[in-house]
């Protein structure tokens, strides 16, 4: 990422300071709030500290619905999406990706899905909508919740909607690289007003005062009379609040989210036109992309490691930074928290053919709104010399 805060950020940032407001989490979080729902398109926001606390929160919120079950996850995805389901002692199911889009498969969420499934958490991945009819259509003839993770898609659509529209609950990040900042910070949006009142309370440390809804106030009240109104802990929680500073911020970056996800989707398309379609795949699924990074993966032919070797120490020499393994680093069943875990070994892997295919042979290099067509180009012809 290059130029993600720029002057204008700063002058806001320095403005706000100067007045000696409150700092902590207080108006300017909740117009943040507003204003991402807007843009968004649904009911309500919270916003908290990261991405991954908001993944955090949307899966504590299942433990308190459900109290069991299984969660259907890809194994391309986030850690924080898998950690989530292990914090909240619920049951990751591991489904393999397609490759035109890097996300969840139906034929694999068909096969997975039990009567013990009470959710799939969808990752959209590096701004390539997950979303197909099919897997609308049967979250609810079944009758299981969708879970986005938008982290790094902000704006993607499926038809004619953004995608985070579709899911019971949806999660974004707005660290530092992604297509806004906050510096650190992410959002769950929801239509759900109880999803947004618990998600409320779970932010920070279960307090009942942080609900908005009196109901559930006089609730608590009435119900714990031995306690002082301002200290109920309704829920065993968090402190994942973030603060005035960030929001101020992600509140003048919104201003410019769309002209800039157009300059990186623009961006995209000039590097997969240039790129050498018989070494790389670039048959993506790119219908209402929001890209976050320039997509590498290897065609068939090449996918071997004398070549990989070859590839990574041009890139190194070249001083081009890259992420092997794409979103989190490739096959999430082969990091220790989970292969330890669960006790998965290499046969376990590689039923997951797609997945392991960008584990050993995918990657991504950074792309920003003021990326250069010259660089562009000269990137492509340093791939294509490999």
């Amino acid at each position: 990422m290059e130029d993600n805060i720029n002057s204008k950020d700063i002058a806001v940032l320095t403005d706000f300071i100067k007045k000696k407001p409150i700092f902590t989490n207080n108006k300017k979080v909740l117009e943040f709030e507003k204003a991402w729902s807007n843009w968004l398109g649904v009911k309500y926001s919270i916003f908290v500290n990261s991405g991954s606390s908001a993944n955090l929160l949307s899966i504590a919120y299942l433990k308190n619905k459900f109290k069991r079950g299984e969660v259907i996850v890809p194994t391309l995805t986030w850690s924080s999406d898998v950690a989530s389901i292990f914090h909240n002692n619920l049951k990751p199911v591991f489904v393999d990706i397609d490759l035109k889009n890097l996300a969840i498969s139906f034929d694999e969420i068909k096969k997975k899905t039990t009567k013990n499934t009470i959710a799939i958490f969808l990752t959209h991945i590096l701004g390539i909508n997950g979303l197909t009819d099919e897997i609308v259509k049967f979250c609810k003839k079944k009758k299981i919740l969708l879970i986005e993770d938008c982290c790094e898609s902000h704006g993607a659509k499926f038809k004619s909607k953004k995608i985070g529209t579709y899911g019971f609950i949806s999660n974004f990040s707005f660290y530092f690289a992604h297509h806004m900042t906050t510096i650190e910070g992410g959002m769950i949006s929801t239509n759900s007003r109880e999803v947004y009142e618990i998600s409320r309370m779970l932010r920070s440390h279960g307090l009942v005062r942080e609900t908005r809804n009196p109901k559930i106030k006089s609730y608590y009240q009435n119900k714990y009379k031995d306690l002082n109104s301002q200290f109920i802990f309704s829920l065993p929680a968090y402190n994942v609040r973030s603060t005035e500073i960030n929001a101020v911020l992600g509140l003048n970056q919104i201003k410019s989210l769309n002209k800039n996800i157009q300059k990186r989707n623009n961006n995209f398309n000039f590097f997969l036109s240039r790129l050498d379609k018989k070494k790389y795949f670039t048959e993506f699924e790119l219908k209402g992309q929001s890209n976050y990074a320039f997509i590498i993966i290897l065609q068939k032919q090449f996918r071997n490691k004398k070549f990989r070797e070859k590839f990574e120490k041009i890139l190194y020499e070249n001083k081009i930074e890259y992420r092997r393994g794409t979103s989190g680093g490739g096959n999430q069943m082969r990091q220790p928290y989970v292969r330890n875990t669960l006790n998965f070994n290499e046969k376990d892997f590689k039923k997951f053919k797609n997945t392991e295919i960008v584990h050993h042979y995918g990657y991504y290099i950074g792309n920003y709104p003021s990326l250069s067509k010259s660089k562009i180009l000269k990137l492509t012809h340093i791939l294509n010399s490999v």
